[in-house]
């Protein structure tokens, strides 16, 4: 029982979310690291794409998942998880020494970054949260 609760869909996503942010930060550190080394390509983190697709929230509407209600009945299609993936990024670039690190974009994109790993510990904590205080109650109301 506890193991349902504590492995829950939401620890899983928010976990596997606080990691993508984390490694997201790795990189776009890594890309202001090398803003001006010749010939460097900038690297992203690709996880919310992903995600959707585990989710299926890219499939059109109305279609029906199939749902296992009982350990008895028969084992659905395993599907793998998304986890964030580091993806270079060989755009053309305008610049002399072939880098295409953009230091303004990058600094936009740690900000946003750290607004999104913000918003998900926040929610992470709230669980944990909740989690507790139906622990430590009891059952008492």
């Amino acid at each position: 029982m506890l193991e349902q609760i504590v492995n829950s869909s939401n620890m899983d996503y928010l976990s596997r979310g606080l990691a993508a942010a984390t490694l997201r930060h790795e990189v776009i550190s890594d890309n202001i690291a090398n803003v001006n080394t010749p010939w460097f390509k900038r690297s992203v983190v690709n996880f919310e794409d992903l995600l959707a697709k585990e989710l299926h929230l890219d499939e059109p509407k109305g279609k029906l998942n199939m749902v296992r209600t009982h350990d008895r009945h028969l084992p659905m299609k395993e599907f793998s998880k998304a986890w964030a993936q580091i993806e270079l990024d060989d755009t053309i670039t305008m610049r002399v020494d072939h880098n295409n690190v953009d230091i303004d974009a990058e600094m936009a994109s740690m900000a946003k970054n750290q607004l999104y790993y913000n918003a998900l510990a926040t929610q992470l904590g709230g669980y944990v949260t909740k989690l507790k205080n139906v622990i430590t109650s009891g059952g008492q109301s």
